[in-house]
């Protein structure tokens, strides 16, 4: 077996490797409805997601990753291969999405890897319940709360516009857009940036190198940020097919609504410490802004595979750890 340093350091080459994934897929959720309403080209779109994704370092807390990292396993009971495991899972289910145009969420794909593998090593006694349960209901919660807030917010900005001349609507929503789009790629940054962050700070604790205290350093808060806006700059073009023109179709006052909902919904859990799935939360606002026209507007059978695709994301990934952990140990 290697020496701990070392796994510690493969661990967080892996953690970079997952966080660029999550980027890569996840630029769909910051950037599709902009691009799918002609406001800015795919480029450009990701260019502006990416930096907001930066600036989300500056701006937020840590609540998230400390739930990741000692909120879910008992950060105690945990080894340095107990993460890699779990990260390796994590990572071959988001790449294959990724390549199949899939908009899956990386963030359950780490947390079902890290807790098929801890259970693996440890048994269910290493759950911490009461989180775990959490993060489940939101599974659920997240893009109910982004369908109904888009809902609820599209209702109110037609009502505010019904006497604006259509024209006029097109031109205020795609500068709004802009607006929009930046807050939404701010929340998305935080909440899903500080995932890595959770999971380096539980190899740099497990592998001995914190002390006692469960504490995020400020260079892997850099360095997470950094690393999922270089993999939003890489852009996963596929997802943001099936995010932009797929499910429904946008115009840029539908856009702005959707984003706007979706920023809310995942600023105010990343405030309460909730690490959400920004993929669930932009498809349910999508969806809800579809559906305030009519119900037929939205693709009903694509949503149907995009949300079996997230049903099996927890459980495949939870198996894929304890199949790497028991292939590990075993060498």
């Amino acid at each position: 077996m290697l020496d701990a340093p070392i796994l510690v350091g493969m661990g967080i080459l892996l953690a970079l490797v997952f966080d660029f994934g999550n980027g890569m897929n996840d630029a769909a959720n910051a950037v599709s409805t902009v691009v799918a309403t002609g406001v800015l080209p795919f480029r450009t779109a990701v260019l502006l997601s990416a930096f907001f994704n930066m600036i989300a370092a500056f701006v937020f807390s840590t609540e998230v990753a400390k739930t990741v990292g000692s909120g879910i396993v008992q950060a105690s009971s945990v080894s340095v291969l107990v993460v890699l495991c779990g990260l390796a899972a994590s990572i071959a289910w988001v790449y294959a999405a990724s390549w199949k145009g899939i908009p899956v969420s990386a963030s359950h794909a780490l947390i079902g890897g890290l807790i098929g593998s801890a259970v693996a090593a440890n048994g269910l006694d290493v759950l911490l319940w009461q989180n775990t349960a959490v993060v489940f209901l939101f599974i659920f919660l997240a893009p109910i709360v982004g369908f109904a807030c888009a809902v609820l917010f599209s209702a109110l900005v037609f009502r505010l516009v019904s006497k604006m001349a259509p024209s006029s609507v097109n031109s205020w929503f795609k500068k709004l857009q802009l607006v929009s789009a930046s807050v939404y790629s701010l929340g998305h940054g935080t909440n899903d940036a500080q995932k890595t962050m959770g999971i380096i700070t539980l190899l740099l604790f497990s592998g001995g190198m914190l002390g006692t205290q469960f504490a995020v350093p400020f260079w892997v808060v850099i360095m997470s940020h950094a690393t999922i806006a270089a993999g939003t700059l890489a852009g996963g073009r596929r997802v943001v097919k099936t995010l932009a023109l797929k499910i429904t179709k946008l115009r840029p006052i539908h856009g702005f609504c959707a984003e706007t909902a979706g920023a809310a919904s995942i600023i105010g859990s990343t405030l309460m410490g909730i690490p959400v799935s920004t993929t669930h939360v932009i498809a349910g606002s999508i969806m809800g802004v579809g559906a305030s026209q009519r119900a037929s507007a939205v693709r009903w059978v694509l949503a149907r595979k995009i949300i079996a695709a997230w049903a099996l994301t927890i459980p495949v990934a939870a198996l894929c750890g304890a199949v790497a952990y028991y292939a590990a140990s075993t060498l």
